[in-house]
Parts: C-alpha cells; structure tokens; sequence
C-alpha cells in the first residue's frame, strides 16, 4: 500500500486542481494499492492534523475548475520554527502527522515560500514532491510554473481593455501589475497587451526618460500612454539603496504602491490609476491547463522513481518537476538549491541594470 499526502499553500491561480488531478490519475494508473490524503488548508492542515482521504469522485469534473479543492492559507516560511499561539512546535507537529498516517510522500503544491517549507521538511527526514505553482512564474529551476499563462491572459485583457478609454479621454493610465519582486508577468502582458511603458523591477527606471517618452507621443499625435508597471518596480535612485534603507522608505512610503507614487511624479499628464491585482486570479481556464497535466506525469513517476529508490539515495528525498525549455524533465535534488545569491548570478533570468547601463 502507498499512502501520499497531498497539500496546497499560498495564493490561489489556476491550474492547482488540474496538477493534482493529473499526480492522482498517474499514480492509480501504476499502483496498485494507493491512499491519498488530503491536507486542508495548506500547511496549516498538515500542523493541526487536518485531512480526508481523497478518492477518484474528490478529483471528477476539476480539470478546469480554479481554486483548489483542498484550500489553501499562507503560512511564512520564517514563522515556521515560531511555535503558535498555545506553544505548539509546528515542525514537530506536520513530522508528528506525516508519520502517524505512515506517508511515503507528501506532494506539495506552491510558489517560493512554500518550497522554502518544502525543503525545510525534507532536511528533517520526510520525503517531498515539491510541484511549482505561482502566478509570478519566479521558481527557482524552472522555465514555467502552472498559473502564470492563466495571470498573463487576465492583464493582458485589461490592458487591451483600457487602450479605447484611454485613447477617448487622452489620458495616461497606469496599470499595476502584479508579480512580486519579478517582471516576468508584467513583460508578457504589456507586450501582448500593446502597453506603451514597460516598468520592470530586473531594469530600475528613470522616472525622466518615462516623462520625455509621453512627451514625444503627445507630439506624434497621440493623446494617450498606457503603462504596464511591476509591482516591484524600483527607481534608479531607489536601486542605489541598501537593502535596508529601502525596506524603511517602504514602510514610511506615503504611497499605496509605485503606481501611485509613479502618478504623482508624472506632473504634466492627466493620469488615471488603473490596479488589477485581484483580477489575475480570476476564473477564466488555463490557457497552458496542458502543463500542469503533462507536468504531473514527470511528478508521479519521479514519485514512484524515488519512493522506489530512497535507500539507493540514502533516507529522506526531496524532488522537483520542473518545466524547461518547452520539454518536461525529472530531476531528483539530493540537495535544494533555493534561489542563493550565486544561483541567481550564474542563472540570470533577466539582464539587470548594472549589465547593460
């Protein structure tokens, strides 16, 4: 008998129901005897014992349903070792369930932070799939995470959306779109959008060049600029920060975002705040559904590949499905590499400022 949990943490996008669908399908299609319990709630189910057993009817019908069906909460990978509010060691707690329930492998699904906890999980013996999902597409080790194609689709339809409006009225709109501290999201969408201003956190900008590049579009004729910004969009000025220095002017920024701070400083041009932050997880159909569904197959092979192989890779495993360069591959991690500054440097997704200045 193979007995796998199954969890979703952190934010929501689409997709999180069609991957676990597809781990599930894969696995009763070459085990035997299987039992696969489901932890509500994120990790939080897993802390607190909170769980069903799952059967095929839970996973009928949810191939193209959005959410996910297990729920999910945010729990902070550096509260992790923080015991809660009655002193419970939540570490102890989640081993405590995965071993009573006698495990062989716990399947999680979940962006940065939640790999963060993956991995801290694995460092204390248990065996993890980890399954990479965010609708900032920033995961370490993988060209595409299910959820960001979903994300892209709904900015890109609001900045199509606003080009009519904008164009009536002659204004300037911002749109502010989400994606953490990446501009993968906000490149895509402002390019298939038609956005006129691109802002990303990987290029900090110059709020001067921004105004001259409206400027020169008011003297071609056109009345209106629309642009796409990042959430994590950074100044020139703000990128010669120290880290810490900008976590303070953050925190006693009088600005709800850099949209609004990019408004005020924009003098000369009507502008109009346009935020999408809450529409990019809506419930329109993942465009790539077929990744999550082709990346489960990698998922539950290097599934059964590493329970069957966990005493030729001595104890505990830790395994990541990874999307790369439009070909799905397994990789078993003996160690995870999560995003170290060196990582980074030798396996640069974009071009930083300092490089091409």
């Amino acid at each position: 008998m193979m007995k796998i949990g199954m969890l979703t943490s952190g934010g929501d996008c689409q997709a999180l129901n069609a991957a676990m669908r597809g781990v599930v399908k894969g696995l009763t299609t070459n085990v035997d005897e299987l039992e696969i319990y489901g932890f509500e709630n994120g990790y939080k189910g897993l802390i607190y014992e909170q769980y069903r057993i799952l059967t095929a009817s839970d996973f009928s019908g949810i191939l193209t349903r959005g959410g996910t069906i297990l729920g999910s909460s945010r729990q902070p990978f550096k509260q992790m070792r923080v015991p809660d509010e009655n002193g419970l060691d939540k570490v102890e707690a989640m081993k405590s369930t995965y071993r009573k329930l006698g495990l062989d492998c716990l399947v999680i699904l979940g962006g940065n932070g939640t790999q963060k906890t993956a991995n801290l999980l694995r460092e204390e013996g248990l065996n993890i799939i980890h399954l990479p999902k965010t609708i900032d597409n920033d995961i370490y080790g993988t060209d595409v995470t299910f959820g960001f194609q979903s994300a892209i689709n709904i900015a890109t339809e609001t900045i199509d959306c606003i080009h009519t409006t904008a164009a009536s009225h002659n204004r300037v709109f911002i749109v502010e779109v989400m994606g953490h501290k990446v501009g993968w999201l906000t490149l895509y969408a402002g390019v298939a959008g038609g956005a006129d201003i691109i802002l990303l956190p990987e290029i900090p900008y110059d709020i001067d060049k921004v105004v001259d590049a409206i400027h020169k579009r008011t003297k071609d004729g056109k009345g209106f600029t629309i642009l796409a910004v990042a959430e994590g969009a950074i100044s020139k000025e703000d990128a010669k920060l120290s880290k810490k220095e900008y976590k303070e002017k953050l925190a006693n920024r009088k600005y709800p975002s850099i949209a609004y701070e990019l408004a005020e400083q924009i003098e000369k041009a009507p502008t109009f705040i346009s935020s999408i932050e809450t529409g990019q997880r809506g419930m329109s159909i993942e465009t790539f559904v077929s990744i999550a569904n082709a990346l489960n197959v990698s998922a539950d092979a290097l599934l059964i590949d590493s329970i069957e192989n966990t005493e030729r890779i001595s104890g505990s495993f830790f395994a990541a499905a990874a999307f790369d360069c439009n070909e799905f591959e397994r990789r078993v991690l003996l160690e995870l590499l999560i995003a170290s500054k060196e990582a980074i440097r030798k396996n640069k997704r974009f071009l930083r400022y300092e490089d091409v200045k």
